[in-house]
């Protein structure tokens, strides 16, 4: 099982007019989570993309449980429970600041070569980065 934490601090902008996050934002929230997760494990979206891979978002689940609030630090904890195949699904807990369960959800994603949208193996250097936490 891989898992990292990231945080993010919630802009007014990101707001509804109850000072709560809008609902809607968490899908960002989870990109980041994931983005810099894989960061943190040493692969690059960048890099993918630019091999000619890209990974769009399949499916995505939220529950929400509290209220993410104007101002606060959240942290998002992803983890990958399941080596990645065809498909790779993140899972997401966001906690405030209280490190209260504020949210969770999860995505799924899928690889595809760029020019023909036709599904791909997932990169050989993300397996290789990854496969340390599963063994």
């Amino acid at each position: 099982m891989f898992q990292a934490e990231t945080q993010i601090r919630v802009r007014y902008a990101e707001t509804d007019q109850m000072g709560y996050v809008y609902y809607g934002n968490y899908a960002m929230y989870f990109e980041v989570g994931r983005v810099e997760a894989l960061r943190s494990a040493g692969f690059s979206y960048k890099k993918m993309e630019e091999d000619g891979i890209m990974m769009p978002v399949l499916e995505q689940t939220t529950k929400y449980l509290r209220p993410g609030k104007y101002d606060e630090l959240l942290t998002i904890k992803t983890t990958i429970n399941e080596m990645p195949g065809i498909r790779i699904a993140f899972e997401y807990e966001v906690f405030n600041e209280q490190r209260e369960l504020i949210t969770i959800g999860k995505t799924i994603l899928t690889f595809l070569k760029k020019d023909t949208h036709r599904p791909s193996r997932p990169p050989q250097y993300l397996l290789d980065l990854l496969k340390p936490y599963f063994e």
